[in-house]
């Protein structure tokens, strides 16, 4: 039987084994290392007792290279490539070398619970299927035993004492299967997806007298008929024309409620949040969704295939976008003053800027968040093609715009909602210090594309301001945009499962009610609305299948593990 269905209270042949007591450990905190260290050094080892391993045999369709464990020992030590292993010395990388020499602290005690804790998680059966595949003939109860001897010996392991503790004199590597697995297991991804039970049990407002919710719910329609009307924009300074969906309300304009601005993600078009500009019009908010054509649906159909991510999207769409943006303001301002229809409706002095994915991040650049290109690019330098999310390696296009630092951001811009945004290195590790603007971010644990520990999490303890996160644990990219747009808009993708209809419904309508009391807050409603962002009001929306939260901060026993867990 797995031991995916074991049942729990059946005491692993390990644990009889050497009978020491379970002790829970966070086995997200151990996953991205465990995991990478194999992604990226499955040609490692180092001393152990007399039968261990001695060689490695790397296996890539028809050829195979027996590599000698004291050349990767020196290798780790000296960063010396030796004759033996110069046949593999694309491999041997700065960053195989560091997982080489790492080791991470971990006891016998620690480790006695470690590989169930990481098979029950919901990334397990992809742990399994990827050690089936890249070591052969090596079963997930050998790991395990591997495991728990490697850390009886030192207490600590390394992925190399981990191989060594393998049975057998020669470990057998399928490069071929590894490269295959790594595509599906997504290592940021399981990372932030061992968090889920964590974040459900500790994820709290800092304040500890929450509020009684009002009377009324943010997330029902207005009463006010909302007009709906497609304006082009054409800015030739730049070559591009710009769409933009306007959703106003019919009453007469009300010059203190905030212009609203909608940013898509990558592939995607203006109507991916329809019900919720519809439904933020409906309270007598303007609302207008803007398609950017570098990086839209009809980019996506002319896109090459390449693993080259300056080739799939051009580097100046990272700049074009925020300019887009900026630019259709520009428009909106003149409209404001002309008769017609939206004359008085556009408030562009007030903006409140609302991004999904790639949106995300447009919406923090126009926040004032700092690209910091030289940290982009040491990133992005000589990193393996596998074993990352799409984000993370999408994000390398930008390495190679000009300069250092850049900065994009627009004064009229005076909020910012980032939905599942794609930041990891874009902003460096001080950059997003720099928005002063009210920010709320949304991170969704199944989030394969852009994964939460690297995209939201991590980036959320940069801000510096006031802040907000809406957790949905469960949740994935494209559970928040509208149900319609994903057949249209490349939501039918058969390699990764988006998680959307009526088991997403509950996040579509807390993100309606938080997203109009986050914008309320800057108009003289402000502390009507502000007991809707809170934890209560979240949880009053939250299932069993699909919990959600919301806070203003992470505990400070999370953020420390979130300095281990995040790659680097």
């Amino acid at each position: 039987m797995s031991k995916l269905n074991r049942p729990n209270s059946k005491v692993s042949e390990t644990q009889r084994r050497f009978k020491q007591p379970v002790i829970k450990f966070p086995a997200w905190a151990i996953t991205p290392i465990l995991l990478g260290s194999i992604a990226l050094a499955v040609i490692c080892t180092a001393a152990m007792p007399a039968s261990a391993a001695e060689r490695v045999m790397l296996r890539l369709g028809p050829f195979q290279q027996s590599i000698e464990i004291a050349d990767l020992e020196r290798f780790a030590e000296t960063g010396e490539i030796s004759t033996n292993l110069q046949p593999i010395a694309y491999l041997l990388t700065p960053d195989v070398r560091r997982v080489l020499s790492d080791r991470l602290e971990l006891t016998a005690d620690q480790a006695n619970n470690l590989v169930d804790e990481l098979l029950k998680s919901p990334g397990g059966d992809r742990i399994v299927q990827a050690v089936r595949l890249i070591l052969p003939g090596i079963s997930i109860e050998q790991v395990e035993a591997a495991l728990m001897l490697a850390a009886r010996q030192a207490n600590n392991v390394s992925i190399s004492s981990l191989f060594r503790a393998l049975p057998g004199e020669t470990i057998t590597v399928d490069l071929s299967a590894l490269i295959t697995a790594l595509s599906k297991l997504n290592l940021p991804y399981l990372g932030t997806k061992a968090l889920d039970s964590y974040l459900q049990q500790e994820q709290e407002l800092s304040v500890k007298n929450e509020p009684v919710l009002p009377n009324f719910n943010p997330a029902a329609a207005g009463d006010q008929p909302v007009r709906q009307q497609t304006l082009t924009f054409s800015d030739r300074q730049r070559g591009r024309t710009i769409p933009v969906e306007v959703y106003t309300s019919t009453e007469p304009a009300d010059t203190q409620q905030p212009l609203v601005i909608i940013s898509h993600g990558l592939g995607s078009d203006r109507q991916v949040l329809a019900y919720l500009a519809r439904h933020l019009a409906s309270h007598g908010l303007t609302v207008a969704a803007v398609e950017h054509p570098g990086s839209n649906v009809a980019w996506q159909a002319g896109a090459p295939i390449t693993l080259d991510p300056s080739q799939l999207l051009a580097p100046s769409e990272f700049i074009n976008r925020p300019l887009d943006v900026s630019f259709v303001l520009d428009e909106f301002a003149k409209l404001n003053r002309q008769s017609g229809l939206l004359q008085g409706k556009l408030n562009t002095d007030q903006v409140s800027m609302i991004g999904h994915s790639l949106g995300g991040y447009t919406a923090l650049a126009l926040a004032g968040g700092e690209l910091q290109l030289d940290e982009l690019r040491g990133f992005c330098k000589n990193k393996l093609p596998v074993g990352y999310s799409a984000a993370d390696w999408l994000q390398c296009s930008a390495a190679n715009l000009i300069g250092n630092r850049r900065q994009l951001r627009d004064e009229r811009v005076v909020q910012v909602i980032a939905l599942n945004p794609i930041v990891g290195r874009l902003f460096g590790q001080t950059g997003l210090s720099k928005i002063t603007t009210p920010t709320l971010i949304l991170a969704a644990t199944e989030d394969v594309l852009a994964p939460a520990l690297n995209h939201q999490l991590q980036p959320f303890t940069q801000l510096a301001g006031t802040k907000y996160l809406i957790t949905a644990i469960g949740g994935t990219h494209l559970s928040v945009t509208e149900p319609a747009n994903l057949t249209r808009a490349g939501g039918q993708n058969s390699i990764v499962k988006e998680r959307r209809g009526a088991d997403t419904e509950p996040l579509r309508q807390l993100l309606q009610g938080v997203s109009l009391a986050f914008i309320k807050q800057q108009t003289p409603e402000a502390e009507t609305y502000a007991a809707f962002l809170s934890p209560t009001y979240a949880r009053s929306l939250s299932t069993e299948a699909l919990p959600l939260r919301l806070s203003t901060e992470l505990p400070a026993n999370l953020s420390r593990w979130l300095q281990v867990g995040t790659q680097k």
